[in-house]
């Protein structure tokens, strides 16, 4: 099973949503070279979705180069090119701090204040995350 959620009510669509979740699992490494994903089939009963649309989202993963079907043996992740994976996370967090930013902007925070904003966030979320692989 796949760590994958899907929201019905989102005005992106489901395949989007799909392909988007697994990109992020495989260019994080969570999902290694070589790890056998569940059939179009398989994955769209899970989600509660068309086998056209989890069909799609596999396409594209796979024109992207993320992931390869071998006829008769199943979808597996590929191995992905260390810069791709070092563009895909840089571009990632970029558009997540743009919008922060932007809604700061918004907001009416100076700089400093959304400068000082990040910091406390930065050092409490490392924090746990050591904390949480400590345990």
């Amino acid at each position: 099973m796949l760590p994958i959620q899907v929201d019905l009510h989102s005005s992106e669509p489901i395949y989007h949503q799909i392909k988007q979740q697994l990109r992020d699992l495989i260019i994080s490494g969570q999902l290694p070279p070589g790890t056998s994903l569940p059939s179009i089939r398989a994955l769209a009963q899970d989600l509660s979705c068309s086998v056209i649309t989890t069909r799609r989202a596999y396409q594209d993963l796979e024109y992207e180069g993320l992931i390869y079907t071998r006829q008769g043996r199943g979808t597996f992740v590929a191995e992905v090119e260390t810069e791709q994976s070092k563009q895909y996370k840089e571009k990632m967090v970029k558009q997540s701090l743009t919008e922060a930013i932007q809604t700061a902007i918004r907001m009416q925070l100076n700089q400093e204040e959304l400068e000082e904003i990040f910091h406390q966030l930065c050092n409490k979320l490392y924090k746990e995350r050591v904390q949480n692989k400590a345990t």
